[in-house]
């Protein structure tokens, strides 16, 4: 295959790359707004206080999944624009945004790997820290984030490890809401959910922005070899011979008996009957009266 065959070949497969690289980086923004905005982390929040470890591990969720949303539509857009036009400056950007992005996607797959449970832990506990306050006090407040948490997620309450619950833990669920499922276990299989997906899409984007470096630096080297498809503008001047005078740019000559001027047609032919009329004497040069 030569080398323009295999630049154009990149050059599509770049193109469809940095598509799906967009729909990745989109799909990572709707991740960090349901981690910030979602009700179900929402209501969890409003529940905690700033000191507890799940609103250190939202934030970082939230700030870590704006910057791989970032770093991934502008490597795209920026491989996209580079692509069709061939810049190599162009496709330098997208290279350093895909490389970027690929070392995030790896530090989280390495904590994803190594802390599989530490959102669902955090979150447990928010609620294990609600419940118990609530159970304890006769507060209002605690109450009603209490209600708020078991009627987003459907559950209500936790079972006793000895199968019997005091009169305020079954004042907590009160009428049907009493054969709701264990909160323990509703929230739990929510973030599982919530967790597989965001392990998915880190896997996806960890292929895809790989693929993408390679594309594009292979795309680089190959636009600063010349071996790019577009020849437009690229042109060699060649040396003017030095005894080759410039042709004279007029559309009208002065004619050699006055000075009135002349189309170039009459002009050739009165020049043409001077030339035959010219003695073999020698040259003879004519002057402007």
């Amino acid at each position: 295959m030569q080398s323009w065959s295999r630049v154009r070949v990149a050059k599509c497969q770049l193109l469809v790359t940095s598509s799906f690289v967009l729909l990745l980086g989109l799909s990572m923004a709707a991740m960090a707004a349901v981690n910030y905005l979602g009700t179900h982390f929402a209501v969890v929040g409003r529940a905690s206080s700033d000191r507890t470890p799940y609103e250190a591990t939202r934030r970082w969720a939230f700030c870590t999944s704006i910057s791989l949303a970032g770093l991934l539509t502008l490597g795209a857009v920026l491989g996209a624009v580079a692509t069709v036009r061939e810049a190599g400056g162009l496709m330098a950007g997208g290279f350093l945004c895909f490389a970027l992005a690929f070392c995030i996607l790896v530090q989280v797959a390495f904590w994803r790997f190594h802390n599989p449970a530490q959102v669902e832990d955090a979150v447990l506990d928010t609620y294990d820290l609600v419940y118990d306050q609530a159970v304890r006090s006769s507060s209002v407040t605690l109450r009603q984030q209490l209600v708020a948490i078991q009627d987003t997620f459907l559950c209500c309450g936790k079972n006793s490890p000895f199968g019997l619950l005091g009169g305020t833990e079954v004042s907590l669920c009160p009428g049907e809401e009493a054969t709701r499922q264990d909160c323990l276990v509703g929230v739990r299989s929510f973030l599982r959910t919530y967790g597989n997906i965001a392990s998915t899409l880190t896997g996806i984007g960890l292929a895809s922005t790989a693929y993408a470096v390679l594309l594009s630096s292979f795309l680089w080297f190959a636009f600063r070899s010349g071996c790019s498809l577009d020849r437009r503008g690229k042109y060699a001047l060649g040396r003017r011979a030095r005894d080759c005078r410039p042709q004279e740019p007029s559309f009208f000559r002065r004619s050699p008996g006055g000075a009135a001027l002349q189309h170039p047609m009459e002009a050739d032919v009165l020049d043409g009957r001077l030339r035959a009329s010219r003695p073999s004497g020698g040259p003879r040069f004519l002057q402007d009266s």
